[in-house]
């Protein structure tokens, strides 16, 4: 169970990180250099201790990183419509049982009846900390359209995660071996593959004007882009080691020895430890049910890690 809190903590990290890196960068651009900057620093490892691109797990490992990390393109969608507090609660509540059917259907790795009663206590806590107290101002339009979009994702995490583990037990079968790592690694490569043809889908226009285009107007906007990375990539280099690298990897560790249904769970309760650093970096106060829905997702998640034990 330490490598899933570990996830925790860094997807924590991530997420403040994030929050920077798409103020400098956009959400599409910024998501893109991010999974750059980690692959760079996973395939250090991968190509030299690691197993690099080799393995009977590598196709569905990658294909687990184009709906996992696509599933993010939707998610940074959900918060441009409905804000990012509602799209996290549909999201991290939803990812953990989506993942936990798909398993039980798929692979017949059933829950027992404890670890389904303190996974429904922390997503219970997870909701009550991050549910919307006011009212939202937002079109019926728009509220579906984010709604569906956050849906999507949480199925993408949900559905990611299980082809991991569909993967490790390619590789069991084969009788092969594979580190957290190098599984980080593998996927993160169908996520840039994903999010590149995304980015060059969004940026389109703009890369038809810079070659039939004005080139001082290209300049101008080159030494904008200039003055952008001198203060932001710290920021994204932070994001891609906390989130993509070393988080994913931890998350891959635990799905090593854990299945969807334990690990999603606790993973859920990135958005209440991410309240103590919004205080820090941005000066947010949490609120009391915050702080409650806290106290209920760590009891849960302490119960979870006893009944697994």
């Amino acid at each position: 169970m330490f490598p899933a809190f570990l996830t925790t903590i860094l997807f924590s990290f991530s997420a403040v990180t994030g929050t920077k890196t798409a103020k400098f960068f956009g959400a599409t651009e910024g998501n893109f250099w991010r999974l750059c900057v980690a692959a760079l620093a996973l395939s250090f490892y991968a190509h030299t201790v690691g197993q690099g691109i080799a393995g009977p797990g590598f196709s569905i490992l990658f294909i687990s990183g184009c709906i996992g990390f696509g599933g993010d393109i939707a998610l940074f969608q959900g918060y441009m419509r409905i804000g990012s507090r509602l799209t996290i609660l549909i999201v991290q509540c939803l990812a953990a049982p989506f993942a936990a059917i798909t398993e039980w259907i798929w692979l017949g790795n059933a829950l027992t009846a404890q670890e389904i009663l303190f996974g429904l206590v922390i997503l219970a806590g997870v909701g009550l900390a991050l549910a919307p107290a006011e009212h939202l101002n937002i079109n019926r339009r728009k509220l579906t359209v984010g709604i569906a979009f956050g849906l999507f994702a949480a199925y993408c995490q949900g559905f990611g995660a299980v082809l991991s583990r569909k993967a490790y037990v390619v590789i069991e079968d084969a009788g092969g071996h594979i580190d957290g790592i190098t599984t980080a690694y593998q996927r993160i490569l169908g996520g840039i593959l994903i999010t590149g043809i995304f980015l060059l889908f969004v940026r389109r226009r703009e890369i038809a004007d810079r070659l039939g285009g004005d080139r001082s107007a290209h300049q101008e906007k080159s030494d904008a882009k200039r003055g952008v990375w001198k203060k932001g990539w710290l920021w994204m280099t932070i994001n891609g080691l906390s989130g993509p690298a070393l988080g994913v990897s931890c998350y891959q560790w635990a799905l090593l020895s854990k299945g969807t249904g334990v690990v999603l769970p606790i993973v859920a309760m990135t958005p209440l430890v991410v309240i103590p650093l919004a205080r820090i970096f941005e000066g947010e106060r949490p609120t009391k049910r915050s702080l409650l829905g806290g106290v209920i997702a760590v009891i849960g998640a302490v119960g979870l890690t006893v009944a697994t034990l």
